[in-house]
């Protein structure tokens, strides 16, 4: 039985068990918030949000029964989707991380006061640009900061749980 036959057959499993990564996750990302002292910077919010966001396309994706192909369809596209805007927002953060120090703009305006002041679209334009915040590493795990571990995780999780759910052709 190859890889993809098994991750198929334990469709149900393997998503509920990316959900609860997720769940971890954002569990870990507070407690590094509360505990550990680490400052959120919006971009790393954003990422709070999609990592939420991919771990419930992952429980979206676990619904649908084996038989059901449009429905496990659906549920491969919203976890693929998840990912990807997961995987998007942490490559934005990696990259302004790795600009030389003082090329990013001076840390701005809160995300609760952009979100109050602002439009949407320019506060997704404000946070995606970056700030000084975004830009400060203050955290590593085996030479990869946080960015670096939530883009790792959301290409496993969304490359698993997309491939788990997509519904096997009909011989």
């Amino acid at each position: 039985m190859g890889l993809l036959s098994l991750l198929h057959t334990r469709r149900r499993q393997v998503c509920l068990l990316g959900a609860l990564c997720c769940v971890l996750l954002l569990a870990f990302a507070l407690y590094s918030e509360f505990y550990m002292g680490l400052a959120p910077c919006p971009l790393c919010i954003f990422q709070r949000v999609a990592m939420a966001a991919l771990g419930i396309a992952l429980l979206l994706a676990a619904l649908p029964p084996a038989g059901w192909r449009l429905g496990r369809m659906v549920g491969a596209v919203l976890v693929a989707v998840a990912a990807l805007a997961t995987i998007g927002v942490a490559a934005r953060h990696l990259y302004i991380q790795s600009l030389p120090p003082g090329s990013v703009a001076a840390c701005g305006a809160s995300l609760d006061y952009m979100i109050d002041v602002f439009p949407l679209t320019d506060v997704l334009r404000k946070v995606l640009t970056g700030s000084g915040e975004c830009a400060k590493v203050s955290w590593t795990l085996l030479g990869l900061s946080m960015p670096g571990w939530v883009l790792l995780w959301a290409a496993a999780l969304g490359a698993v749980g997309a491939l788990a759910s997509w519904p096997r052709r009909s011989r």
